[in-house]
């Protein structure tokens, strides 16, 4: 009997040709609609996915609008109950799709839920078992490079990794999709607090295993590009999320943690790239533009955000010990 389709992949391609192949490979034997949306792609990627997977709608962009657009493209596409975020440079294992959608079909308040994702290189290690803030203006995935062993039970999490992540549709029409100006990085965690401050949460899915390759596109851990655009989204994601008041509150917090960021990539030759991305982010978050998308405060999320700040003062002592 066919299964019933409750879930929309969605995969951004750029320049994906060493990984979309085998990314589809698996994926298309799971219960899902798949929407790969290409941004501009000049490698042939687009072609592997045209000839090889016929059964994959192909949506094709004029050139690289970032994750950002290509991710909303493909919701704005989808139909589905379900949105599965998934990178080009991802290999599922079987029962993917519905381990991911389990979770979410008993607890209507689950805004999404982020798949054990492990190192493809090392499928031992952990690559990302869900994201974490903190009042530094820090994000780090819980687990990275630490025994997939250790991390094998559901728990909340601040937001899911944007490599690996399903989302209930609906709710996007509550607190929007991915913000745009972000580009790409810090995107999923932008979309996993917008949530939280309307009152929804975010879990680990231990059960729906998939292997990351990680930096598949932009090069290594540590870049010129993927710092700079990093820091400027650290500034505006802060902006953007925390209300006047709790800006004031975590300003000494924020200040201190960029220092610490400044200081080590100082040390990796990158220290001009992340003072560039800094002023950058406070040139977007004083803009027009960066205004339209601040998160309004209203006084019925006060409670919301009363738990979002202890957990990011908590999050500074998770940071450090583990």
């Amino acid at each position: 009997m066919e299964q019933r389709i409750q879930s929309t992949v969605v995969i951004p391609n750029y320049n994906g040709i060493n990984y979309i192949e085998k990314c589809l490979a698996m994926l298309v034997k799971e219960p899902a609609h798949i929407i790969v949306v290409d941004n501009g792609s000049d490698d042939g990627s687009r072609e592997v996915v045209q000839e090889k997977f016929p059964q994959v709608e192909l949506i094709c962009l004029d050139r690289n609008y970032g994750f950002c657009k290509a991710v909303n493209v493909g919701i704005a596409n989808s139909k589905t109950t379900y949105v599965i975020l998934l990178n080009n440079d991802t290999e599922i294992e079987a029962g993917f799709v519905r381990a991911m959608e389990q979770p979410l079909m008993w607890r209507g308040e689950i805004f999404s839920g982020a798949a054990q994702i492990r190192n493809l290189q090392h499928p031992e290690l952990m690559d990302d078992a869900g994201d974490y803030y903190c009042a530094f203006g820090w994000a780090f995935a819980r687990g990275k490079d630490k025994p997939y062993q250790e991390y094998l039970r559901t728990r909340r999490v601040f937001a899911g990794c944007g490599a690996a992540v399903i989302c209930r549709r609906k709710i996007f029409n509550e607190i929007g999709t991915m913000d745009e100006n972000h580009f790409a990085y810090l995107e999923d965690i932008d979309l996993g607090y917008r949530a939280r401050i309307h009152g929804y949460y975010n879990i680990y899915i231990p059960k729906a295993i998939v292997y990351h390759a990680g930096s598949g596109v932009s090069g290594s851990r540590h870049n010129s590009f993927k710092v700079k655009l990093s820091a400027q989204n650290s500034v505006y994601l802060a902006y953007k999320n925390m209300p006047f008041f709790q800006l004031l509150l975590n300003m000494p917090f924020l200040l201190a943690g960029f220092a610490v960021k400044m200081i080590y990539f100082t040390r990796k030759g990158l220290g001009r790239d992340y003072a560039a991305g800094l002023c950058k982010g406070i040139k977007l978050s004083l803009s027009k533009e960066g205004r339209a998308h601040k998160v309004r405060f209203q006084r019925e999320n006060l409670y919301n955000y009363i738990v979002i700040q202890l957990e990011l003062w908590r999050n500074i002592w998770y940071r450090f010990m583990n």
